[in-house]
């Protein structure tokens, strides 16, 4: 009887403790996880079972790895924050999967992404034709973003965080000299200076880091 009161007890406990800890890691829809999280989620899940399985092992003991798992998410959380290139490689670029109604199939191959899967996400988007589709990108959470011929065209950033996007670059069949270029037009000698740029509506669009505005 004791033991399952313990059973009891640490099982209430643990769920409060993973609330919290959810909570402090932020909010994101389960559809979105980067693989980070998907990694910390899981262990987490894993060390609150073996907690509630083992009764005899002290309580602290049994929730010291899941109180690293966060600190070691919330520092990666941060770096993410502070920089573009720590965000991709925790947790990747979208990838373009078909381009003005043609799928790329050398992008498919290294996603590992079939046709399958594509055709999939495309019904269920209610994309009749892959004729119709302009542009559609394989987000790092798995889920595909599809832009039609007809509707708006997808906002590329060409700089974030002070970092040019080369391969946004090329898809809007541009360069860096074209970019920077751009960015002197705009009295802009450094894109590290640069918080966001886009090209919309053929002309640029930018917004300044905090600590650069003069007003």
């Amino acid at each position: 009887m004791g033991e399952l009161l313990v059973v009891a007890w640490r099982t209430i406990f643990l769920y409060l403790l993973i609330l919290v800890i959810f909570r402090l890691m932020g909010k994101r829809e389960v559809g979105e996880l980067s693989l980070m999280d998907l990694v910390i989620f899981v262990m987490i899940a894993e060390v609150a079972s073996f907690a509630i399985d083992n009764p005899q092992r002290k309580l602290f003991e049994s929730i010291l790895p899941m109180i690293l798992l966060l600190i070691i998410q919330l520092i990666t959380s941060y770096w993410s924050l502070k920089s573009k290139k720590i965000r991709d490689l925790i947790d990747g670029d979208p990838s373009v999967i078909i381009r003005n109604g043609e799928i790329i199939e050398t992008e498919m191959r290294k996603q590992r992404y079939n046709l399958d899967d594509l055709f999939q996400q495309l019904r269920e988007q209610q994309i009749g034709s892959i004729q119709n589709v302009d542009y559609a990108f394989l987000e790092p959470s798995g889920n595909l973003s599809v832009f039609k011929k007809d509707g708006d065209h997808p906002v590329l950033p060409l700089i974030v965080d002070g970092d040019i996007q080369e391969t946004h670059l090329k898809l809007i069949q541009q360069n860096k000299q074209w970019l920077m270029q751009k960015l002197k037009d705009e009295n802009i000698e450094d894109p590290n200076t640069v918080f966001y740029c886009s090209y919309e509506n053929e002309s640029l669009f930018l917004q300044l880091k905090d600590k650069f505005r003069t007003s």
